[in-house]
C-alpha cells in the first residue's frame, strides 16, 4: 500500500512521433468496443483501471460478456495474459508455481505459474476456497510472489482482471474484505440495449469477433500512459476533499466498514486516470464524484439493521459525497 514499483520508460524518454495519450486511449476503448458492444462506460473504466495501476472486479450475472471485456482488453494490448479459471480444488501452486526438482543440475528450479503474465484473468474468483484466493493478496498489492523462500517479481504492467456472479451463492466463497480492497475498480455491464444486442447476434453469429481482436497499443506506450497519469496535478484542497470522503464513510451510522488509506491512495489513482482519459492534466472534484462510485462502492460493509434494507453500498456512496463539502477554488483578483 506505501507504493507501487516504478516503470522503467516515461513519457518523455519515447519519441516525439509517438501517439498522443487520446489517440492511444480511444484506440484501446474502440478496439475493446468492437467486441463489446453498447458499454462505453464499462470499457472505459476497465482501461482506466489498467491505467492507474489497479485491478478489475467485474461483477455481473451470467452472459452479459464479462469474460470477453477481459478478453478484448488483453488482446488490445502487445502483452502476456493469461486465463485461470477458479474451481473449488484450484490450489495456490496453480496460480503462483511450483519448484521441480533437476536431476541433471542437482536443485529446485523454480516453474512460474499463470500470475506471471502482464494480464490475468481469475475467472469466477469467488469458487476458489479461501487459501487460493489468498495466493492473490500480495501479488494485487506488491507485484510480486513468495515462493519456497524466494520473492519473485511479476512483470509490469500487471493487472488482475476477477469475474464473479452476485447471484449464485451455491459453492462459492465470499471476497473477505482485504481482498476487496484490493480492487481498485468494480464494474458491471448489465444487459446490453436492443440495438446492442443485434449487433452482437451479427458479430458473434458467424464468427467469434474475439478472434480477430489485434494489440492496437505496445507494452511501451501503456507504460507511458501511466507514467501520464501519475503525473496528473492533484491540487491541496482535492486531496483534502478525498481525506475528508474517507473519514466521512468511518463516522456513518449505516456503516459498519468506512474506507481505509489504501481507498484514498486508489481513489486519487483512479481521479488522476479520469481526468487524463478526458484529456487534461489535472483532476478536478466532478473526476472524484464520476469515480467515486466505482471505486469506493464494493470496499463498505452496509450495517444490517432494520432501517437499513434499503440501503446499498453504492447509495453509501452517494449519501457520502452529498455529506462532504466540495472544494471552491479561489477568485482570481482583477
Amino acid at each position: 500500500m506505501l507504493g507501487l514499483p516504478c516503470y522503467p520508460v516515461t513519457v518523455t524518454q519515447l519519441p516525439q512521433h509517438e501517439r498522443t495519450f487520446a489517440e492511444l486511449f480511444d484506440a484501446i476503448v474502440s478496439n475493446i468496443s468492437s467486441v463489446i458492444h453498447g458499454k462505453p462506460e464499462a470499457v472505459s473504466r476497465a482501461v482506466m483501471c489498467l491505467l492507474a495501476e489497479g485491478h478489475l472486479l467485474v461483477e455481473d450475472v451470467p452472459g452479459v460478456g464479462k469474460t470477453s471485456l477481459a478478453k478484448a482488453l488483453a488482446a488490445s494490448i502487445e502483452c502476456s495474459y493469461k486465463r485461470v479459471q477458479f474451481t473449488p480444488d484450484l490450489l495456490p501452486t496453480d496460480l503462483v508455481g511450483i519448484s521441480i526438482w533437476q536431476r541433471d543440475q542437482g536443485t529446485f528450479q523454480f516453474q512460474p505459474g499463470p500470475l506471471f503474465a502482464n494480464v490475468v484473468l481469475a475467472d469466477e474468483i469467488n469458487r476458489a476456497s479461501p487459501k487460493t484466493q489468498s495466493a492473490l493478496l500480495e501479488a494485487m498489492e506488491e507485484r510480486q510472489v513468495s515462493a519456497d523462500g524466494r520473492t519473485h517479481m511479476l512483470p509490469l504492467p500487471f493487472m488482475v482482471i476477477a469475474t464473479q456472479n452476485p447471484i449464485e451463492q451455491e459453492g462459492t466463497y465470499r471476497l473477505p474484505e482485504s481482498q476487496m480492497d484490493r480492487f481498485l475498480m468494480r464494474i458491471s455491464l448489465g444487459y446490453p440495449d436492443r440495438a446492442s444486442e443485434l449487433a452482437i447476434l451479427d458479430n458473434f453469429g458467424a464468427q467469434d469477433t474475439l478472434l480477430h481482436v489485434r494489440p492496437v497499443v505496445t507494452t511501451a506506450e501503456i507504460v507511458a500512459m501511466v507514467a501520464t497519469v501519475r503525473e496528473v496535478h492533484l491540487a491541496d484542497p482535492l486531496k483534502g476533499y478525498i481525506v475528508d470522503i474517507a473519514e466521512m464513510s468511518r463516522r456513518h451510522p449505516g456503516l459498519n466498514l468506512g474506507l481505509s488509506p489504501r481507498a484514498t491512495l486508489q481513489l486519487s489513482r483512479a481521479t488522476r486516470a479520469y481526468a487524463a482519459s478526458r484529456g487534461r492534466l489535472y483532476a478536478t472534484p466532478d473526476d472524484v464524484k464520476s469515480i467515486a462510485e466505482d471505486v469506493l462502492a464494493h470496499r463498505l460493509l452496509i450495517r444490517q439493521t432494520s432501517g437499513s434494507s434499503s440501503t446499498t453500498d453504492r447509495s453509501a456512496v452517494n449519501d457520502i459525497l452529498s455529506s462532504v463539502p466540495v472544494p471552491i477554488a479561489p477568485a482570481r483578483r482583477a
